[in-house]
């Protein structure tokens, strides 16, 4: 899991979703890519995809189930899990503070 980013543009503005459960920033790649660093607090939240996307937790941990599956499968730090484009998740954090990188994958 990464630690750092050099040579990225950071988007000042956070995203914020859930009434402040969910907050991220944006970082900006030289090569156009873009990936989104946030925190994800206690409670259950669901999000739609456009792109795929790679969730890596860095600290935390949650439960994910995406949509079509019946179950949901718990990610720790150092984990990650994959999510296709135009679908969805359903994310849950029990208790302290669940920390992510999302990268945005090109089709």
């Amino acid at each position: 899991m990464p630690t750092e980013f050099k040579n990225v543009t950071a988007v000042a503005k956070a995203n914020v979703y859930f009434d402040g459960k969910v907050v991220s920033h944006t970082v900006l790649f030289p090569d156009a890519s873009k990936k989104t660093l946030g925190l994800i607090y206690p409670g259950k939240f669901h999000f739609d995809t456009d792109k795929a996307e790679r969730m890596e937790i860095i600290a935390g941990q949650c439960a994910v189930k995406l949509d079509g599956q019946s179950a949901s499968n718990v990610y720790a730090a150092g984990q990650a899990f994959h999510v296709p484009a135009k679908s969805g998740f359903d994310i849950e954090v029990q208790q302290g503070i669940c920390e992510y990188i999302c990268s945005f994958i090109s089709t």
